[in-house]
Order: structure tokens, then sequence, then C-alpha cells
């Protein structure tokens, strides 16, 4: 059996504590020899800040290129708010996504059933809902040059930032969209701002132009992003796969986090190319709930959006599906039973930590496994 290797990077705020989790999961599948996977810490974020006045070293970005995924919990709090921009604790998460060449960021939006009630939306518009977001991660706003703040005089100042796209980083996005789709219920929705943004009309030009040449078996449909977030909220299980750039994805797979009940449940994988010669890909997995330092060192948070993180993990990195299919089923069965950590809590359900949610998932996995 193959022996993968993983980096772990727990980060800052809860981070920490919903690692640990993954980490009793883990061992639990060595245990049962259900994979054989070999770990390894790591500082990032505000921690490795503090403990080498940089976001992320160079010697950790050289164990990420070495491991065959990367599981990255949360980083930023204020404590750094002071900090060089250049070191602030979300340049370590750029940089991973940069320097591994993770474009693809997949951030599926599922509604669990019992946790139907604990979106913001009615019952009715999300029972059942799946979901897949596909936002470009590399390019776009948050890596364009020129960004620039310059001082005009007379205390007035200008900021700068630069959309970019080029035609190969829309089609490879695009051709992941497409191959999702033919996976899930085969429709691609293609969001933009061709309207306003000149990145928008040739997003809309290369969509178009790959689905006719290589996809004609899918269906295509474009819409304005933010036409896109209003649909996202009125009929949300109208998506199968959603396909768009860099800041329009970080807005609206926010959006359908919400629809599931909370930030976190939601989980993400980010992909780079395929390598053709070995057939592996860099990776990384995260959830995108965020360092929440307001309950970080309380045993609060919810640890479901870490672990499906790592179900991604096993699902695209390793193709062990019949796990990562266990690790989903494990939660829906300990959601069914009632457990909640307080961000999903309702009336009549059982508030629980962060271990302890922890425990009923693998305690679920255990009789799965029988």
């Amino acid at each position: 059996m193959a022996t993968h290797k993983l980096l772990l990077l727990p980060g800052d705020g809860i981070g920490p504590e919903v690692m640990a989790e993954v980490k009793k999961l883990i061992a639990w599948m060595n245990a049962h020899k259900m994979g054989t996977f070999e770990t390894e810490d790591g500082l990032v974020g505000g921690a490795a800040y503090d403990a080498h006045k940089v976001s992320i070293t160079d010697a950790t970005m050289a164990k990420a290129h070495a491991a065959d995924a990367v599981i990255f919990g949360a980083v930023g709090g204020p404590k750094w708010d002071s900090v060089p921009y250049d070191a602030r604790p979300e340049a370590g998460l750029l940089r991973l996504r940069k320097d591994l060449a993770l474009y693809a960021n997949l951030r599926p939006a599922v509604t669990y059933p019992a946790l139907a009630d604990a979106s913001a939306l009615k019952r009715e518009l999300v029972a059942g809902l799946d979901i897949m977001i596909l936002r470009e991660l590399t390019g776009g706003v948050y890596f364009g040059e020129p960004k620039t703040i310059t001082d005009l005089g007379n205390g007035q100042k200008r900021a700068v930032d630069t959309q970019v796209y080029d035609t190969y980083e829309i089609e490879r996005i695009g051709r992941v969209a497409f191959e999702l789709a033919r996976k899930r219920r085969n429709k691609v929705t293609s969001m933009e701002k061709r309207n306003v943004m000149k990145t928008g009309v040739l997003w809309n030009e290369v969509m178009t132009q790959l689905h006719q040449r290589e996809f004609k078996d899918v269906t295509l449909e474009h819409q304005l992003a933010d036409s896109g977030g209003m649909q996202l909220v009125r009929n949300p299980k109208q998506f199968d796969v959603i396909v768009t750039d860099n800041l329009f994805g970080d807005m609206l797979s926010d959006i359908a986090a919400m629809l599931t009940g909370s930030l976190g449940m939601l989980a993400s994988a980010s992909l780079g190319e395929t390598n053709p010669k070995t057939g592996q890909r860099k990776a990384m997995y995260e959830p995108v709930h965020g360092s929440a330092p307001d309950i970080a060192g309380k045993g609060a948070a919810n640890p479901i959006a870490m672990i499906a993180s790592f179900g991604m993990a096993l699902r695209y990195s390793f193709n062990m599906g019949r796990e990562a299919d266990m690790i989903d089923q494990a939660i829906a069965a300990t959601l069914d039973k009632g457990l909640r950590t307080g961000d999903i809590k309702s009336e009549g359900t059982t508030l629980v930590g962060t271990t302890q949610m922890g425990d009923a998932i693998i305690a679920e996995m255990e009789r799965l496994a029988r």
C-alpha cells in the first residue's frame, strides 16, 4: 500500500483545534489499515511570523513541494494587524497557492439533511443542495500588477489593484469545471462581469469557445456575477458547477457557505496541474471558515469543514473515493443524532465542543467500518 505524505499546517486561531481532530482521524485510519499516512507539522501565518518574522519560511515551502498534499487550517487574527503587509498571515496562504500553482479551488456547498433548518433560507430552498463552486485561484485582482498605493499630496492617496487574466488561465479552470460537471449533473454556469469589465468579456469568450471545441455534451450557461449572487439565495438548487474568477469566487463561495448553515461546514480543495508522467498533482485542502479568533482556545470550533477537507484530499489526491464517502456518511450520521457545535445549534439539539464532535464522527467511522 502506498504511503501518502501529508504536510499539516494548523496555522492560527481555531486552526490547531480543528486540525487536532483531523490528526485523530488520520491515526484511526492508519490503525485500521485504511491507507498509510505519514504526517509532518509546519508553521504558517501568524504562528510563523511569531517564530520567524515571515508568514511562511522557505523550509516549510520546500516541505509543501515535497508533500503529496498539504492540509491547511486557518491564518490571521487581530494580534497581527500591525505587522508589515508582506509578512501578514494571509501572505503565507497566498504564497502556498502561488508557489504550488494551485489554480483550481473547489468549494462544495452541500446541505446535510439534518441541517436544512440551520440555513438562513427556507428548508425547501436548501434541502438536498449539492453545488460546486470552482474559483480560479492564482490570477485576477489578487495577484495582478501593478498593485500600489501612491501619495498624491494634499492628503490624497490613490490605490490601484489590477485585474488580469490570460486565455490559458481561463481555459484551464474552464476545463476543470466541465470535467467536474460530467461526473455530476452535467451543467456549468460561468459567472463574470462582461458588462463592465474587459476581463469578463474575455472570460465569456474563452469559456464559450472551449465549450464548443471540447465539451458540447455539457450544458453551459453564462450569468453576470452580481445576478449569480442573487440567484444563489433565490434558487440555489438551479446550479450544479459554478466557475468564476478569483475575486467573485471568494465572495460567491462565502454566500454559498451560509446556504449550508455555517462557514464551519464548508470544505475546499485547491488543485494544480496533473503531472503527465506521474499522474499526481500539487494540492492543498482547507476549511473556508478562517481563524475565528473570537472563539479560539475555547474548544467551541466546528471541526466538520476541516474533517471534510481531509475527505476531499482522499478523493482528489489519493483516489480513495470509498473512504471519502465514509467520512461524508459519518458526518451526516453524527448530525442526524442531533450533535451540534455552537455555530449550527438549534432547538432540540445537543451542544458539543470541538473534541466531542470529532470523537463522534470517528465513532461513526468505526460503525461504518464493521
